[in-house]
């Protein structure tokens, strides 16, 4: 695979991993066929999967709610926050990002659909799904087009300036990771320039703002005042349990979707690079190159919403989540047929692979792999001294 240090150039004879323009038209095709297997034989089954699990999700929300009334126990807050926190990260992971994504809109369930469907999260479904399934998915590792690499705060690759402010990346990615749902939100909003001109702010832009503003009032009423009310005496408890459930579930999360998109080894693009009217076959390979998996157990998996599968859902977002594990070795075959890294690793690498790449980036290019550590804070001082 070619990595970020190795800029891809798209000829009229290759295309990025080094393949023809028939070799790519071909790889389209191989996984057009594994998509379409998938498409005739989704049943029952998969219905039934996704019953189980947001059953299972609200039983175990209510019931961790249940032990939080008594959170004045110390036991009871354990299991309770635990609980919830495993909770929270199902209705986000498996149920909510999935069926947002549409994936089980060929039930015809309302009670399971995109267009009916509303999160525990502070950005509301519509405007997610603005940002994340149509920009996104569409120009997946784009520099300059998908937000999502980075979302819009960090340095993302060695082709972008390195400027002093960078010094202090790692330390704003924890932050986001802390806060990751509102960061998420402010996200989807894409404010942008209407942040330093107010008046210029569109009636729809204002709509929108208000939309998620309400969401936020609903969430944080939800979580530390109705709840924390309910249980008495025991509300500072409850409140602290739904604190901890919440920041559980935002680190939980940006975890996974770092070691999607960002671990080492993933390839970012040029808009100059690709073809103004890229084929399916070209679309596919830079979901294959800009993406990576995380190995692990089915309880894992689970717990990611199946985005430990990444590189699949990425070539696939529509398919049933379940099914992402079963057609993994399909999919990797056509890597290797074309000489293609398939990029997976257990979740511990991938995260410290993501986070090296978080500190590399934050530094002048080669700075990290060159710098002798007992040289590291008089070089940063040196570093954050220079003029912007």
């Amino acid at each position: 695979m070619t990595t970020t240090h190795e800029r891809p150039h798209r000829s009229s004879t290759t295309a990025p991993g080094g393949l023809t323009p028939d070799q790519v038209e071909q790889l389209g095709r191989e996984l057009d066929a594994i998509r379409q297997d998938v498409l005739d034989s989704r049943g029952e089954r998969d219905a039934a999967y996704i019953r189980r699990v947001v059953k299972a999700q609200r039983l175990l929300e209510l019931g961790s709610r249940a032990a939080l009334l008594r959170s004045r126990r110390p036991a009871a807050w354990v299991l309770g926050t635990a609980g919830l926190a495993i909770a929270k990260i199902l209705d986000n992971m498996e149920i909510g990002h999935n069926v947002l994504h549409g994936q089980w809109d060929w039930m015809r369930d309302p009670k399971i659909h995109s267009t009916t469907w509303e999160w525990d999260h502070v950005s509301p479904a519509a405007q997610w799904k603005r940002t994340h399934n149509v920009t996104h998915h569409t120009y997946t590792n784009i520099v300059g087009m998908d937000n999502d690499l980075g979302y819009g705060i960090m340095r993302v690759d060695e082709a972008q300036e390195w400027k002093p402010r960078y010094l202090v990346q790692p330390a704003w990615n924890f932050v986001t990771a802390c806060i990751f749902e509102y960061g998420i939100a402010m996200f989807d909003l894409d404010l942008g320039d209407h942040i330093r001109d107010k008046r210029n702010m569109t009636p729809e832009k204002k709509a929108e703002v208000k939309v998620t503003l309400a969401k936020a009032a609903r969430q944080l009423t939800k979580d530390f005042v109705l709840y924390p009310a309910l249980s008495g005496r025991g509300w500072r408890n409850t409140l602290a349990a739904n604190a901890t459930a919440n920041l559980v579930r935002n680190l939980w999360s940006h975890s996974v979707i770092m070691c999607g998109h960002f671990p080492e080894g993933v390839q970012t693009f040029e808009q100059a690079e690709l073809d103004i009217d890229e084929s399916r076959g070209h679309w596919y390979l830079r979901q294959m190159l800009g993406s990576a998996n995380i190995s692990g157990s089915p309880a894992l998996h689970l717990m990611t919403g199946n985005l430990s599968h990444q590189i699949e859902h990425h070539i696939f977002p529509d398919l049933p989540s379940n099914r992402y594990a079963e057609i993994a070795p399909r999919v990797r075959e056509v890597f290797e047929k074309y000489g293609l890294a398939y990029n997976a690793r257990p979740m511990v690498r991938q995260v410290a692979s993501a986070w090296h790449k978080v500190v590399r980036l934050s530094l002048p290019n080669g700075w990290l792999a060159e710098t002798d550590r007992r040289n590291l804070v008089p070089q940063l001082k040196k570093l954050a001294a220079r003029p912007a």
